[in-house]
């Protein structure tokens, strides 16, 4: 991950509904949700979601899918642990050991299809 696309990811997860969006797909694992679930369970309306969803699609956050009539977001797992990488890469002048655990949280919850940011 370079520096223009982790501002942009920064960008997108600086909005508290955002982020709880993320939060709430990086639990629901590589089934996603629903779009209309991700409205209900964050009591916002589905035109607000949906700018929200497009926003974190947009920084490569999310991945989207259609599924008969719905459309389905799923968490970039590949994105997220890319950007966590790319806070810890200089960890500690060189003292791996010293980021061992923040980085062992990077990949520990990837699913085995995972979608690599570009």
């Amino acid at each position: 991950m370079d520096q223009r696309q982790a501002l942009s990811a920064f960008a997108a997860l600086a909005q508290e509904t955002r982020l709880q969006i993320v939060r709430m797909l990086v639990v629901a694992g590589p089934d996603g949700m629903a779009a209309g679930m991700v409205a209900e369970k964050t009591a916002v309306s589905p035109s607000n979601v949906s700018f929200h969803l497009k926003e974190l699609e947009r920084s490569g956050l999310i991945n989207q899918k259609r599924e008969s009539r719905s459309i389905i977001y799923t968490a970039n797992y590949g994105a997220l642990g890319a950007l966590i990488r790319f806070l810890m890469e200089d960890c500690c002048g060189g003292n791996a050991e010293i980021c061992a655990p923040a980085a062992a949280v990077a990949v520990c919850c990837t699913p085995q299809t995972t979608e690599k940011l570009q």
